[in-house]
């Protein structure tokens, strides 16, 4: 991300990352591959989601870098990505560091 403008497809890669993290459920698949790899079947047995639900929500996870996946036979194995989380890490920092230097006049009071 740049210090100040940056352009529209940066916009849209960053707002998949932060897409990642706004929804309950995806929060919970984050914290269950903390542990290990796990594969879809096992996912299923510890998030009340249907199956269905469960490939939005790892389509949405691997968009944005914090999932990756890998195939094996008829089975999906996912693992979080540690440059996904590194750059989501960053991203975060980088959002929320405030310039004390910049300064702005406010158009309404011209």
């Amino acid at each position: 991300m740049r210090e100040s403008g940056g352009n529209m497809n940066e916009y849209k890669t960053n707002a998949l990352v932060f897409k990642a993290f706004c929804d309950e459920s995806r929060l919970r698949i984050i914290e269950q591959l903390q542990h290990s790899e796990m594969c879809a079947c096992n996912l299923l047995e510890e998030l009340p989601i249907s199956q269905s639900t469960l490939s939005h929500h790892m389509k949405i996870l691997i968009e944005s870098g914090v999932v990756e996946s890998r195939k094996e036979g008829k089975w999906v194995y996912y693992t979080l990505s540690n440059d996904g989380i590194e750059k989501a890490t960053l991203l975060l920092e980088q959002l929320t560091v405030l310039d004390e230097h910049y300064s702005i006049n406010c158009a309404c009071e011209d």
